[in-house]
């Protein structure tokens, strides 16, 4: 497919997802018959509409080859599926942004790969933790709380912290962590690597593995087998420690384990 060809197919797309999300009724309708089809007196007590109103709007939905009906029943066509699918992880995507606006805007988001921003909808339900004026440290105590329960971290860091790396070797000398993966840039390798305590208790570690990144990478990820982490830096290029996403529903995993990946196999 041609840039034009490309370009026509998403500004279609676009056309179709504002006229559906400019009518309630065909955005109810579409929902409505998302998971399975479902005939007229159906729709018409979950949608709690009249049936001339519900009849207009399938009518327009069958026009553009969104819907069809088979026999009585009302389903999406594999068109109405796949812009049905998107409809949805837009207003989810809209939904976690807003959810955690101050988050999102006063962060350098460059690091984090478009494919990935556009799956952010599965952080929606991940809670946003801000540090105040009189506790400093509310974000980062959160932080401790979640690795200490953890069997097995893997880590995007983009930061020297003794802070952190003595948290992390406290964990390491107890018996619940197994596995600790890093993932840092060549400059926090060489600095590790000359202290002594740190080379000693993390680099020569044979609980830790090390994955070594030419890039300065801008983001602080943490993902564990039971929770999430994010913590992102301001766009003036200092880190921010004070506001951090931690989530723990199998959406946020995910989102957080293809991150990893992705940076892992640099």
């Amino acid at each position: 497919m041609t840039n034009y060809q490309t370009r026509a197919a998403l500004n279609q797309e676009f056309k179709d997802v504002k006229y559906i999300l400019t009518s309630n009724m065909r955005t109810k309708l579409l929902l409505a018959l998302y998971e399975i089809p479902k005939n007229l007196d159906e729709l018409r007590n979950e949608l709690k509409k009249p049936s001339a109103t519900i009849l207009h709007g399938l009518k327009e939905l069958e026009t553009i080859n969104l819907v069809r009906k088979a026999q009585k029943y009302y389903e999406l066509t594999s068109n109405g599926y796949l812009l049905t699918t998107n409809m949805i992880k837009l207003i989810d995507n809209w939904y976690s942004l807003s959810k955690s606006e101050v988050f999102w805007d006063n962060h350098d988001l460059s690091d984090i790969p478009e494919e990935i921003i556009k799956n952010v909808y599965l952080l929606k339900d991940a809670e946003y933790i801000n540090s105040t004026t009189s506790d400093l440290s509310i974000a980062f105590n959160k932080y401790i709380k979640a690795i200490s329960k953890a069997q097995t971290l893997q880590i995007i860091l983009p930061i020297y912290s003794e802070n952190h790396f003595k948290h992390y070797i406290n964990l390491l000398n107890g018996e619940k962590l197994k596995r600790l993966e890093l993932i840092i840039s060549e400059e926090i390798f060489d600095s590790i690597n000359k202290n002594d305590s740190f080379r000693k208790d993390l680099l020569e570690n044979k609980k830790v593995k090390l994955t070594i990144i030419k890039t300065n990478l801008k983001i602080f990820l943490t993902y564990s087998e039971e929770f999430m982490s994010l913590t992102l830096f301001f766009k003036d290029g200092h880190y921010d420690d004070s506001q951090i996403l931690i989530g723990k529903d199998k959406n946020a995993l995910k989102w957080a384990e293809y991150l990893i990946k992705l940076y892992g196999e640099y």
